[in-house]
């Protein structure tokens, strides 16, 4: 038998690894529920035509000009009928005529509402003869990259790559804890070093199905655009994996029930979810909010992610996202070793 298969690091690590295969569930999370979650808000939010907007108007004058625009669908009705109409959402705008000309009823509150009200008074006003003081013309753009699909995919692989590591790590050591299996261990020649360790390495072992899998998928049906290298978006992958790996070993590291260990990892993960821009760009909170959104892990690994497929961008144009990923990995791992319960 060969020094690499004698090596506890070595057998510590394909223990991890067979175990988790024997966990039907955790494959269902890690690999499956991504591309579910990328389908359906795939097609929830895909690229299609503007919706057309349901106004009403009072006399049919109104509702010929109205109907003239194809971003409106316009029905003649009494001023009560239309009120009523607008307090149960069936139109978004009612357009009266009055003696001086026409006033608008509807929800400025609305955004929706608002785009109607602009868009109605353009038609009202160019069927009554206005003319547009400087001619313009639309240049329709549909390119890969600038949809929503597009900026969800990065974030949804940064997501899974933290839940997947953090759960990953931070169940399977409570349960060895609680088991006794961590007091047998610690009594063994084992360095203890080695089993932190080879929690780390098998994520890796596992980590190219799960990017391949999912990006591959993005790729074959959504057309995600990869204009970075890839060799750099594997490596940006492992690196995140790692840091999110080693902040699980921290969060299981003093933990001695599921209970327990479940909630610190929701308290590690939640702020994570709701400030990183996995659905929404993080530049949307406050400016006093940005420096600790920048310095959190999944925000720097989402924009490094996005950097790379979406922009094209190099590791050399990445340090910063990179550094704090790093900086992640080496203090949380510290300070798992360190604090770490064998018992």
């Amino acid at each position: 038998m060969s020094k690499l298969a004698m090596s506890s690091l070595f057998q510590l690590t394909i223990v991890r690894f067979r175990l988790f295969w024997r966990e039907p569930e955790a494959i269902f999370w890690i690999f499956v529920f991504p591309i579910l979650l990328a389908v359906g808000l795939g097609i929830a939010f895909r690229n299609r035509p503007a919706d057309v907007l349901q106004v009403g108007a009072t006399t049919a004058q109104l509702t010929h000009a109205l109907a003239v625009d194809k971003g409106l669908a316009a029905a003649t009705m009494s001023e009560a009928e239309g009120t009523h109409a607008l307090a149960t959402g069936t139109i978004l705008l009612l357009a009266i005529q009055t003696p001086d000309g026409v006033s608008y009823k509807f929800d400025e509150t609305n955004p929706d509402a608002r785009t109607a009200r602009m868009v109605a008074d353009r038609a009202i006003q160019t069927a009554s003869g206005r003319r547009e003081a400087v001619h313009v013309q639309n240049q329709l753009v549909h390119e890969t990259g600038s949809r929503y699909i597009d900026f969800l995919v990065p974030g949804l692989l940064g997501m899974n790559l933290m839940g997947s590591a953090i759960w990953g790590m931070g169940f399977s050591i409570v349960e060895s804890r609680q088991k006794k299996l961590l007091k047998r261990l610690v009594a063994s020649p084992m360095p203890r070093w080695q089993y932190l360790a080879s929690y780390l390495l098998s994520r890796l072992s596992m980590l190219v199905i799960e990017v391949v899998g999912f990006l591959g998928f993005a790729r074959l049906v959504f057309g995600v655009p990869f204009r970075g290298s890839l060799w750099q978006l594997g490596l940006l992958c492992v690196l995140t994996s790692l840091s999110f790996c080693s902040l699980g070993l921290l969060v299981a590291s003093r933990a001695t029930t599921m209970e327990a260990a479940s909630g610190l990892m929701n308290l590690v993960m939640l702020p994570m979810w709701i400030l990183s821009g996995i659905f929404f760009s993080a530049t949307r909170f406050p400016a006093i909010l940005q420096p600790v959104v920048r310095a959190l892990p999944l925000t720097a690994a989402i924009d490094a992610l996005r950097g790379n497929m979406l922009q094209g961008m190099n590791l050399g144009q990445q340090l910063i996202q990179m550094a704090i990923l790093l900086t992640w990995l080496i203090v949380a791992f510290a300070i798992a070793l360190r604090i770490f319960r064998w018992r």
